[in-house]
């Protein structure tokens, strides 16, 4: 039976939220604020399916965005990261004080996000999480 609930906690530098879906037979689908800015400088987005090998937590995958509201909210994916194949991939990234923007990458990005969007919506996660209990108004 699907399930969703809200979990927050203080971190270091402080209120860290989370949303976390349950939708069986698929795995955990975790939307969580991070603590840390995108790399324009926005609110970053952690959206992440969990699984589990050997007992420690694996993202399968993981992606983060920065949530903008230019033009209409959306989010602007920046991450990319899987542990079951070890790949780990930054499309925006700031170093050394500067920007750093890899097109091909984010274009892959956008890309996977959209095709993991629409899978997520046939798998029946849209319908788990509930607008009126889950925003705030």
């Amino acid at each position: 039976m699907p399930l969703a609930h809200q979990r927050k906690s203080n971190s270091k530098s402080g209120w860290h939220h989370g949303l976390y879906l349950n939708n069986s037979p698929y795995m955990e689908l975790v939307t969580e604020d991070i603590d840390e800015s995108s790399p324009c400088g926005l609110t970053a987005l952690s959206v992440c399916h969990y699984g589990e090998q050997n007992g420690d937590a694996m993202r399968d995958p993981e992606m983060c965005f920065e949530l903008s509201f230019a033009g209409g909210a959306h989010l602007n994916p920046f991450y990319w990261r899987n542990d079951y194949v070890a790949i780990e991939q930054w499309s925006r990234f700031i170093r050394d004080g500067l920007y750093h923007f890899h097109t091909q990458l984010h274009a892959e990005h956008e890309r996977f996000a959209k095709l993991w969007d629409r899978n997520l919506r046939q798998q029946g996660f849209a319908a788990v999480f509930d607008p009126a209990r889950h925003t705030r108004g």
